[in-house]
């Protein structure tokens, strides 16, 4: 007997080890991928190759959309004011550049066209011009402009095939969320426009000097030091890290504009419709400080390119 439960044993532990082994190789094989699934935390800066825009994480969380009716300067399409919950996404730290550009038209050699809406005689007209001559002075690191909804898509799905990560323009839910980065003021630095100089790229005491068309225009009583476009990232970050939010170019996104926020999605994606127009948000280079708020929005056709028109990108985590 004694000899028969030896052999059992013997048995029972060959059989046993095997499954214990498969069962640790499985298990090993797991947690990397766990590992790489894990959202990275908040306020996390990454590239996903060396010429790739900078992301930071942004967290999830919830917010009051739109500007209350006690805003002044606020129009009709930036209400009603509704809560909207957003799940963590990556967004760029800055407008994507002209650099970045440049390397997108170089490698599938993209036609961006040839026309741009850029200023002349104190008057926006459509003339020969492109996101390498928009009318002003620019480098690689300056934004790019002149480039219309259907370009920053294309950017966008070039840059997903490169690194294999998901691309994208953010939803007005998630750039308004991220402007503000917790902030209820009319901008992220606080009520006053004025302060708009340490924080953007507007139309001030510069481009008065430099560009006789603003002469008409109000401006903020502030100095910013750039009549056009400023390098990305020149001016102090918001909460979340993210820089040029407000000012230096418009940004487009995913959304189709609609005049108000009556029935619109309250989970941060997207809204869609029939409309022509897409959601463009931010305020640039030579706006007044009506348009340099948070919750302020303006719209275009998809294939129309102005010289104050950019994008920045989103990206799926993890």
């Amino acid at each position: 007997m004694r000899k028969l439960s030896g052999i059992f044993i013997v048995a029972f532990i060959l059989i046993w080890m095997p499954t214990r082994l498969q069962a640790a190789q499985d298990q090993a094989g797991k947690a990397p991928q766990s590992q790489t699934q894990a959202v990275p935390r908040a306020g996390t800066l990454f590239r996903d190759c060396p010429n790739c825009p900078e992301m930071v994480v942004i967290p999830a969380g919830t917010f009051d959309m739109g500007s209350p009716d006690s805003e002044p300067e606020r129009d009709d399409d930036e209400g009603p004011v509704r809560k909207v919950k957003v799940s963590a996404f990556a967004l760029g730290k800055t407008e994507i550049t002209r650099g970045q550009f440049a390397e997108f038209v170089r490698q599938t050699r993209y036609d961006a066209g040839e026309r741009c809406l850029t200023l002349d005689a104190g008057r926006f007209a459509e003339r020969d011009g492109n996101w390498r001559k928009p009318g002003f002075p620019q480098d690689d690191r300056h934004p790019v402009t002149c480039v219309n909804w259907n370009d920053a898509q294309a950017y966008a799905q070039w840059l997903s095939r490169k690194t294999g990560r998901q691309y994208r323009l953010p939803t007005e839910a998630e750039w308004e969320y991220a402007a503000r980065a917790g902030t209820r003021s009319a901008r992220y630095w606080g009520d006053a426009p004025d302060t708009a100089c340490r924080y953007a790229n507007v139309t001030d005491k510069t481009a008065k000097t430099q560009i006789p068309a603003t002469l008409a225009w109000r401006a903020h009583d502030c100095n910013d030091r750039y009549a056009y476009t400023a390098p990305a990232g020149r001016f102090k970050a918001n909460a979340f890290g993210l820089r040029d939010m407000l000012g230096n170019v418009w940004e487009w996104t995913g959304d189709i504009y609609h005049d108000s926020y009556e029935d619109a999605p309250v989970d941060g994606n997207a809204w869609q419709g029939s409309g022509t127009s897409h959601a463009l948000r931010g305020g640039s280079w030579n706006s007044d400080p009506q348009n340099v708020r948070a919750a302020v929005r303006n719209s275009n056709r998809a294939a129309l390119r102005f010289s104050f028109f950019g994008f920045r990108l989103a990206r799926k985590l993890p």
